[in-house]
């Protein structure tokens, strides 16, 4: 690609919220995740973790407690309610106020008929599970002070925590949460410290284990069943390691068969694995840290350089700045002018924005919420206007996905059902007509969409692997690619070719021609070679893929950590090849360097990145966001430990 200019964007103050609650689904291996600002996102774990869902917050909502009951998934919090969730069209399906105040945890039963809660004013109750919603059944026992962790069962014993040592002494022990083991042993952690082990079945105290100065909210360490000593034959609870990887206070553990799940404070999901179920130190058996959402957040307008960035409660607009200096590479260039923020709008209403669009020229935008969609007509050249498109189409609901049509003539709306809905704009900020694309196969959500620069062809993908190709000339579906088993995480339509590049969580990279409804050559040849494992072992998935339109050979995609160059004219790499040999090549001859090129260029000079894209004038966008930058963010945890204490 040679040289180019690059935009290094670092004011994009994108803030993840803290992690309050998270269940895992054995059966689906799905992981929910509730934040703190009532958004609920679910990982698939058994395809590289992905971030398949993400169901948007609300302003009023609050949850304290996740729960699967099959495939269904509910929640509790502070605001009394219950609720059930649409995983097809990523909202609430209902809520139901329980009327004891509020929630602070909810599990069921084994055989999923029952939910069980424990409420602020002391109640466990009991909801029957049916198959549309829930039902009040009955209260149990009512106990003084708030249910932290309800037993799913009649009163038989009531375990009396002691305070704690020294200054804790004075003070009411809070038990902040119970676990309930197999062999009816009973756990709990409190807010002295101290984890503590019980006999289920006398209600006598076995252990208690002193950990930390701090309450213990879910602890993040490990205890084995084990004799403490060689010499020893009885078996007891000792601790055996303490992992410590937050910076904050930890508000949600899972174990699943393998690893540790834990969330909190500082916003981050960590996957630790247990090394013991692991013969042989893999990329399997690695430390896993998920910070940024799998999706893009960051819109570009490629021919107006114009940068619109999503938050949960507003969007901003914003002009690039511009240099008509040169340097060598790596040189910072003087500014003409800076960039500037050229329009806050804020979203109507509770509900959070889920997605939102910047067409290429730079005239229009959109965003919806789970219940509205509003699209905006941008003036920009001298004064700011902006005008909202009026009576939109009435199936125009809510949307999973936005984009627009290259020329700006059309926007798509990813609706419900799998369904595409496309509307043709005017330039009198109105609509024309609209028509939908239904769903030929699966009815779950779409959560990324591309359309070609000729305007015939859009490509919509969805959360079971499908990959739909529409004709936007006839109006109707063209084909649909071969399903691949792992979630496409990015893709895109060549601007010259109509090929459609797809990279997958996995890391697998596939071309496929729309024209002629098969894999091209270069796409069989990879696949039969097999991609690098340096590549393949990457933690975090392709987030977007674009195109240099002045050479069709080079293909631009992302994660977090690198952006990478595919120039499909140089030669694959193969597993003996050094992959990651840029500075092996400038440190060659002009002579040298030909047999040492392969087709993947990587970047890693730019770090935590949330977009990269190619603007019209050949010049390079990199939107950064520093994790440095969020942790000085992130308010002091409540307990720091100091020096020598």
């Amino acid at each position: 690609m040679g040289e180019l200019k690059v935009h290094r964007v670092r004011f994009f103050d994108y803030m993840p919220t803290a992690i309050r609650a998270m269940a895992f689904n054995a059966h689906t291996e799905r992981l929910a995740l509730a934040r703190m600002d009532g958004s609920v996102e679910i990982f698939n774990f058994t395809d590289h973790y992905f971030q398949e869902k993400v169901i948007p917050g609300k302003d009023s909502r609050s949850i304290e407690s996740l729960c699967w009951v099959g495939g269904r998934l509910f929640s509790a919090g502070l605001n009394g309610e219950i609720a059930e969730y649409d995983l097809e069209n990523l909202r609430p399906k209902y809520s139901l106020e329980a009327y004891g105040g509020p929630i602070w945890t909810v599990i069921s039963n084994t055989q999923g008929t029952q939910l069980a809660i424990g409420c602020e004013d002391g109640t466990v109750k009991l909801f029957e599970v049916l198959e549309e919603h829930i039902q009040f059944e009955r209260n149990l026992d009512r106990q003084k002070g708030k249910r932290n962790s309800p037993s799913d069962c009649s009163l038989t014993y009531r375990l009396l925590v002691d305070r704690g040592i020294g200054g804790s002494k004075s003070r009411e022990t809070v038990v902040w949460s119970v676990a309930f083991l197999s062999d009816h042993t009973v756990v709990s952690g409190d807010s002295a410290g101290k984890v503590q082990v019980w006999d289920g079945h006398t209600g006598t105290l076995v252990k208690t284990h002193l950990v930390t100065k701090w309450d213990v909210f879910l602890p993040d360490l490990a205890f084995q069943f084990i004799a403490p000593t060689l010499h020893q034959q009885d078996k007891e609870w000792v601790r055996t390691r303490t992992f410590k990887n937050h910076t904050h206070d930890v508000r949600a553990l899972a174990e699943i068969e393998t690893a540790i799940v834990s969330g909190g404070m500082d916003t981050h999901l960590v996957v630790r694995p247990l090394l013991e179920k692991f013969d042989e130190k893999s990329h399997a058996s690695g430390l896993r840290k998920i910070h940024f959402p799998h999706r893009n957040l960051v819109s570009c307008a490629k021919k107006a350089g114009l940068l619109l960035f999503q938050f949960p409660g507003q969007l901003e607009l914003w002009r690039l700045g511009d240099s008509d200096g040169h340097g060598k590479p790596g040189d910072r260039l003087p500014l003409k002018w800076k960039p500037e923020k050229l329009l806050l709008l804020k979203r109507k209403g509770e509900d959070h924005i889920c997605c939102s669009a910047l067409s290429s020229c730079g005239g229009w935008l959109a965003y919806s919420t789970v219940s509205s969609v509003r699209i905006y007509r941008l003036q920009t050249d001298n004064n700011i206007s902006i005008t909202k498109v009026s009576k939109l189409p009435k199936v125009l609901r809510s949307a999973h996905q936005l984009c627009f049509s290259s020329d700006s003539s059309k926007m798509f709306a990813a609706s419900s059902q799998s369904s595409v809905l496309v509307i043709a704009l005017t330039q009198s900020e109105s609509w024309s007509h609209s028509v939908t694309f239904p769903s030929p196969g699966s009815r779950q959500p779409i959560h990324l969409m591309t359309t070609s620069v000729d305007g015939k062809w859009l490509a919509a993908a969805n959360s079971d692997c499908e990959i739909h190709v529409y004709n936007l000339q006839k109006l109707k579906l063209h084909c649909i690619v071969p399903v691949y088993g792992s979630c496409p995480s990015a893709m895109g339509i060549h601007p010259t070719t109509n090929n459609l590049t797809m990279v997958h969580a996995d890391q697998q990279l596939f071309e496929y021609s729309i024209v002629e409804k098969q894999y091209t050559d270069w796409s069989r040849k990879l696949q039969k070679q097999g991609l690098h494992n340096v590549w393949l072992d990457r933690d975090t998935p392709v987030t977007h893929v674009t195109f240099n339109p002045k050479n069709p050979n080079q293909v631009v995609l992302h994660d977090m950590h690198m952006f990478c160059i595919i120039d499909q004219s140089l030669p694959l790499p193969d597993q003996k090849t050094q992959f990651y040999n840029q500075m092996t090549l400038r440190s060659l001859s002009e002579q040298e360097r030909p047999s040492h090129l392969h087709a993947f260029k990587i970047c890693k000079t730019f770090q935590d990145l949330l977009c990269v894209s190619l603007l019209d004038d050949q010049s390079l966008v990199v939107v950064e966001r520093p994790l440095l930058a969020i942790t000085s963010q992130l308010p002091a945890p409540v307990r720091q430990k100091k020096f020598a204490t």
